[in-house]
């Protein structure tokens, strides 16, 4: 059986001050897409209902969000929500995952995905997830991964370099698939713009499927001591002890990602196969206001506005947003005057200004902020 998992456990820090104690940017109503104004969490679920029937879809995010996430999405009950005490990165939520749908179903196949990003056109990313169902149900000892052709050579994303074409049993090439030759982190500018030339290369989308099974057997061999552990969560999962065990397994788990835990050590196993499933979409990783701006229209003088009037005067290249509880806006006006290049973000709790080429200084205010305003 097909299950998926979301991943939905960032915080969002870069976001701030929309992003939030309580409200991370997946639950942000700030993307306005078909006449809605929606979170990145709704258009992740919205997808994913594409993929797998709804009895087979889960959430991992923070137990802390299950109020707000059943609250902004009912067809996620606390069944399919699946609650992490604290966050122990992206191995563990996967393990977390995989130990819940092997024990339902010792076949189930899943796929995780990211609620962090705006993915299009729909059909061709459907297709190619449909693909990687397909190539781990055909053989349940494949690794299966996303890889997205770059359109420009990014630093902020990691990359996969493309092997060997895949080849079926009658060594006949399989359509859009590939072996991965290996995983490399976020790379600085000249290498990013030789990957981008050669070709060779893809940015790895984070996103995988997996036969459950099959990762429980390498999530023990690689990380053992661990896997005890979920093995003790799996074992009460469903019976009145599950919360108990959980809170008390969770904190201990040794903390790594999907691709350092798994990804790279198998690459060079024999009785698992790394496979790369080509997925030409245009994708858009929305974790800062700069890459959040990608996604509006712009004014003739270049400025930028979502959820707020502006008034401006010789002020060009802008982004301007106020956080706002309707899809038409609020009745507030900002004015500029002499501003060019500049972010500005309104919440009714803050206020934040910062020139667009110190965006990523946000993290490093939000850090410092006392607790009350962070």
């Amino acid at each position: 059986m097909r299950y998926s998992m979301i991943m939905a456990g960032g915080s969002g820090t870069r976001l701030w001050p929309m992003s939030r104690d309580g409200q991370p940017k997946q639950l942000i109503k700030f993307i306005h897409k078909d006449g809605r104004t929606m979170s990145l969490l709704e258009i992740a679920a919205e997808r994913a209902s594409k993929l797998v029937p709804t009895d087979k879809q889960y959430i991992c995010t923070g137990e802390r969000y299950r109020s707000q996430i059943r609250d902004g999405l009912p067809s996620f009950d606390d069944a399919h929500i699946l609650g992490e005490p604290q966050p122990r990165d992206t191995i563990n939520a996967v393990a977390f995952a995989a130990a819940v749908f092997a024990k339902e179903d010792p076949d189930a196949v899943f796929s995780v995905l990211t609620a962090d990003q705006l993915i299009e056109p729909d059909d061709v990313f459907n297709k190619a997830m449909d693909w990687g169902y397909q190539l781990v149900e055909a053989d349940p000892s494949r690794l299966v991964t996303f890889g997205i052709k770059p359109d420009h050579p990014a630093t902020g994303y990691g990359y996969i370099e493309h092997g060997s074409v895949l080849k079926d049993i009658n060594d006949q090439p399989i359509e859009d698939a590939f072996t991965v030759a290996r995983f490399i982190e976020k790379p600085p500018l000249e290498k990013a713009e030789a990957y981008f030339q050669s070709g060779r290369y893809d940015w790895n989308a984070g996103m995988f499927v997996f036969h459950a099974g099959t990762f429980l057997k390498l999530y023990e061999r690689f990380m053992p001591e661990n896997a005890k552990l979920i093995t003790q969560l799996a074992d009460a999962w469903g019976t009145d002890q599950q919360q108990a065990v959980l809170n008390d397994i969770y904190p201990k788990l040794e903390k790594t990602s999907v691709d350092y835990g798994i990804m790279e050590p198998a690459a060079n196993e024999p009785d698992v196969s790394i496979v790369g499933v080509k997925m030409e979409i245009t994708w858009l990783d929305v974790g800062s206001w700069p890459a959040y701006g990608e996604t509006l229209d712009a004014d003739a003088n270049g400025n930028k506005t979502a959820g707020v009037k502006i008034a401006a005067y010789e002020s060009k290249s802008n982004i301007v947003i106020a956080e706002t509880d309707s899809d038409n806006g609020s009745d507030h006006t900002i004015a500029l005057i002499g501003c060019d290049d500049l972010i500005v973000i309104r919440t009714n709790r803050a206020t934040l200004v910062v020139p667009k080429n110190r965006a990523q200084d946000i993290k490093k205010l939000h850090d410092e902020l006392p607790d009350e305003l962070k």
